[in-house]
């Protein structure tokens, strides 16, 4: 077993920051080069596979990771790269993207409920339901006496969802906006990525100082004990995978889940 460093360097704390200054990238964050941080990645990987059997077996917690970015930020890299090999029985994401006429016929939070995970069971959201303060704020879709409660009323959602028995990590992938734009050029330059190109993208960058200001804002107002948010520097995508990685592994350790205990003696038993 691996020793995690368990500094929590890059969780958010309640003071006023400026994510402007968070550094995007590994190596103002990590002393190690990139061939021992995968060497490691890959153990924790091995770990987390069988900390997800416990979980499953247990069939008494749950834990719900939340994934927001900017465009080309790294999200289903992430899903890809962390959860390689896990059993996808226990595994269930679910991308929020533009709510249907259904969903905006109830309040913003009716969709995201449905896909808490149950227990025994890990979900992950690729966004989620801070987009109803990320996306309608910079895009002002909505009004702010309409957005600004919903921090309150995020804080007292996640509170129920801990006091129920999820368990709740949320990152915030954090990309620099030169490195935003290698990645959406790279999408045009390869035609196996065109797909992946949405010019859409390139309105939302124009917005970009404006999306820092609400990401900071929301990290700000909602990270707590009960659902903490981490700023993840993942200019490099390797160094992103280990920093999740860490704090899945290290939580998953924590949450200490155990195999169901058998209620027969299974010692005589013979299969014919």
């Amino acid at each position: 077993m691996i020793k995690i460093n368990t500094s929590n360097q890059h969780l958010v704390q309640p003071e006023t920051f400026n994510l402007n200054a968070v550094s995007t990238r590994a190596a103002d964050h990590f002393n190690f080069d990139r061939d021992t941080a995968e060497e490691e990645f890959k153990t924790l990987r091995k770990e987390l596979i069988q900390l997800q059997y416990r979980l499953y077996a247990e069939d008494k917690q749950k834990l719900l990771i939340v994934l927001q970015a900017m465009d080309a930020g790294g999200k289903d890299g992430t899903i890809r790269n962390v959860f390689k090999g896990v059993n996808p029985q226990g595994v269930r994401v679910t991308s929020f993207k533009a709510p249907s006429k259904i969903e905006l016929a109830h309040d913003y939070l009716w969709r995201i409920h449905k896909a808490v995970p149950p227990r025994g069971m890990i979900g992950v959201f690729n966004r989620s339901h801070y987009e109803d303060v990320l996306v309608v704020r910079v895009l002002n879709l909505i009004p702010e006496e309409q957005w600004r409660p919903r921090y309150a009323q995020i804080n007292q959602f996640e509170k129920l969802l801990s006091d129920t028995g999820t368990k709740i990590l949320k990152f915030y992938l954090h990309i620099s906006k030169d490195e935003q734009k290698e990645r959406l050029q790279a999408r045009l330059d390869n035609p196996e990525k065109n797909w992946k190109f949405d010019s859409g993208d390139l309105v939302q960058r124009r917005h970009w100082n404006d999306y820092m200001s609400a990401f900071e804002e929301a990290l700000q107002n909602c990270s707590t004990p009960y659902a903490p948010w981490y700023i993840i520097p993942a200019d490099q995508k390797w160094y992103r995978n280990l920093a999740i990685m860490r704090v899945l592994v290290d939580t998953l350790r924590k949450m200490d889940c155990q195999l169901p205990q058998v209620k027969e003696d299974l010692t005589n038993i013979v299969i014919d």
